[in-house]
């Protein structure tokens, strides 16, 4: 099943990253597809650790909740610099994590980072430590909403 994904995955990848659909291209491109598929078996890369196929919509979901708050934050420090009346009062805060796994968390921590007026410092189990520009990104961060988007492969607790 992992070998069917990867051979969907990288056939939309290629025709994305291509935008060519002449015979010829369409060819050379099944063939590298079909080769990187066969080499990845061969070498036993695909394994547990691979996309999990169920996650594709989230993961998109994600995307586009990410950008629109990569957007929004962009204005909102703007404002912050250019208006007198928007204050920078600069914050470190805990914020809790509620991903169980290690790479959602991680997920999550880099998505803080991504979006302008906010690091994150230090990751641990339960909490991320985050250094905003302002409290109300502090309090939007300590609602969840953002970790609720964070798109993670449920763990089983007998694996």
């Amino acid at each position: 099943m992992k070998s069917v994904s990867l051979f969907i995955l990288s056939c939309l990848l290629w025709l994305l990253l291509s935008g060519h659909f002449e015979v010829l291209m369409l060819a050379l491109g099944l063939a590298s597809v079909i080769l990187t598929v066969f080499l990845s078996l061969r070498m036993n890369i695909v394994d547990h650790e691979s996309y999990p196929i169920n996650l594709t919509f989230k993961v998109l979901r994600f995307f586009i909740f990410l950008w629109r708050e990569i957007i929004l934050a962009n204005i909102d420090v703007v404002v912050r610099i250019l208006k007198p009346g928007k204050t920078i009062s600069p914050r470190l805060a805990n914020v809790p994590l509620p991903q169980k796994t290690d790479l959602g968390r991680v997920i999550y921590a880099n998505a803080i980072t991504l979006t302008p007026g906010t690091v994150s410092v230090q990751l641990d189990k339960e909490t991320v430590a985050v250094h905003a520009l302002a409290q109300e990104t502090v309090d939007d961060l300590q609602t969840g909403r953002m970790a609720k988007m964070v798109p993670e492969e449920q763990k089983d607790i007998g694996k």
